[in-house]
């Protein structure tokens, strides 16, 4: 066994012509929560797409607790994916299931338990984010926040080593905001996995991360603790961190000169 659960070794990955991740790597250690940063459009989604498996890597290689994902037939990647727990940006919960059925889900696509045990199990899941008592609402009846915690529940169902959080910042109210930085903070040390967290939010991601890597034009712009990242003098991380309009990552997308667009130069 190693210090990282997740190894990416000159991964690279694009769409079309377009290069998303070029020749990057890094770690993810055990125990830890690791923060992945960066400008929209810069990868950290397709990181996440690709240590779970949904797409291969079309250089370098990701790999789980000492297994390359890539590498994973069809059965071995079901089975590394009981020991992962995603949770996706605003919660994906099953509209037409309940709460309680929402996070029964894993267990019962997963494992042969008793319907008492499972009974148990959700129930104790549901107390960790403080909502047992909701167990019979709907998706509908719950707030946005309270339907990430459900979803962070079902996560958790099946007590994996590693949990991927896209995004679950986006859209929440201060409070909710700050309830799930901390709870993402509290699971991660009371139930010794591991943790990756997607986001956009500088301060409380920060405040919870034991490393940051901020991805920028297919590259590792800055890897280290958030006091490390913060006093980066990297032009690119700096406009970043301290949300500069002006900077290394350009605001349009590349294209045509403004003079070619207007004097007709595309289309028919």
């Amino acid at each position: 066994m190693t210090d990282a659960l997740v190894e990416c070794r000159h991964l690279s990955f694009g769409y079309g012509a377009r290069r998303i991740l070029d020749d990057i790597s890094f770690t993810i250690p055990r125990g830890k929560v690791t923060a992945l940063m960066g400008a929209s459009g810069g990868g950290k989604t397709t990181v996440l797409r690709l240590i779970g498996g949904q797409i291969h890597a079309q250089g370098g290689q990701v790999t789980f607790d000492g297994e390359e994902v890539g590498a994973m037939d069809k059965a071995a990647l079901y089975a590394a994916r009981r020991r992962m727990g995603m949770l996706f940006q605003f919660g994906a919960l099953f509209t037409d299931l309940s709460v309680f059925e929402n996070v029964a889900f894993p267990l019962r696509e997963h494992t042969t338990l008793s319907e008492s045990l499972i009974r148990d199990i959700v129930l104790m899941k549901l107390n960790a984010v403080g909502l047992r008592g909701a167990r019979d609402l709907m998706p509908r009846e719950i707030s946005g926040g309270m339907a990430r915690r459900v979803a962070l529940a079902r996560a958790i169902a099946l007590d994996p080593q590693l949990i991927m959080y896209d995004e679950p910042f986006a859209g929440l109210d201060p409070i909710s905001l700050g309830t799930a930085a901390q709870l993402i903070r509290r699971l991660n040390d009371t139930l010794g996995i591991t943790s990756i967290v997607v986001s956009h939010d500088l301060e409380e991601t920060f405040s919870i991360a034991d490393q940051v890597i901020i991805l920028a034009n297919g590259k590792v712009a800055a890897q280290g603790t958030p006091q490390e990242v913060m006093a980066s003098t990297d032009p690119l991380v700096d406009q970043f961190v301290h949300a500069k309009a002006d900077g290394p990552v350009a605001f349009h997308y590349p294209g045509p000169s403004v003079a070619q667009d207007f004097s007709g130069g595309f289309g028919g």
